[in-house]
């Protein structure tokens, strides 16, 4: 049986609680933005914007010298060597596809387990070259986190891991838009991605245009992954 991507019959039980849960999940993350609650999930962001940078940098034949997340919500990469005008776009960008990813990983069990299990994976080998003590701590405490998330799926009846997969990736997908637009194009930062990309490309965009272009894209994600996700579900 073909994927149903014009959406017939639409909405079944699983689409309809697929759509209300990110519904929920996405108040509950506005309702708390400013809190201390979810400033670890807003760091695991911060993390895989980073990790995306230091992914394209090992991709593009260069080397990764450090990596580090900061309490205030930021970061930084430090890379030698690689496509420079792929490793600056990757971490807006790499970190609104990593949310569209675990999103579309809750649909299922499986794939589920499989986004869980590559996200504790990745926390420990980012461990290796992690520069400063929140990185480490992050590390430390979302791979505990997973695993008693793990444990509570497997041995209880507390069978939540679906849930948190997509809470992570709704968190991520929202939070990679908002980063955009408050690093990128309501302030103009001379150090930012957006603005070295703009010195890299021959086109005439300043930073601000290349904010834009991204946060549209980061924005595609998301509602893509809301699209594939009725489609697995159909």
């Amino acid at each position: 049986m073909g994927a149903n991507w014009e959406l017939h019959n639409c909405c079944n039980h699983h689409q309809v609680a697929f759509i209300v849960t990110i519904g929920v999940f996405t108040l509950v993350i506005l309702l708390l933005w400013r809190t201390i609650l979810l400033t670890p999930f807003k760091l695991i962001t911060v993390f895989l914007h980073e990790a995306s940078h230091a992914l394209a940098c090992k991709l593009t034949c260069g080397q990764v010298e450090g990596m580090q997340v900061h309490a205030d919500e930021g970061g930084v990469t430090q890379t030698r060597g690689g496509a420079y005008w792929l490793i600056l776009p990757a971490g807006y960008l790499g970190s609104s596809f990593w949310g569209m990813v675990l999103v579309l990983a809750s649909t299922n069990l499986v794939t589920a387990r499989i986004a869980a299990g590559c996200l504790a994976v990745a926390l420990f080998v980012v461990l290796f070259v992690a520069k400063n003590w929140t990185l480490r701590g992050l590390c430390i405490g979302f791979i505990i986190f997973l695993a008693i998330i793990w444990i509570l799926q497997e041995k209880t009846e507390v069978h939540v891991l679906r849930y948190v997969i997509l809470f992570i990736g709704v968190m991520n997908s929202l939070f990679s838009v908002y980063d955009i637009y408050d690093d990128l194009i309501s302030r103009r930062v001379n150090s930012s991605d957006a603005e070295m990309f703009a010195e890299l490309c021959p086109c005439p965009c300043n930073g601000v245009a290349w904010g834009v272009i991204w946060g549209m894209i980061s924005f595609i994600f998301l509602c893509g992954a809301m699209y594939l996700g009725l489609v697995i579900l159909s």
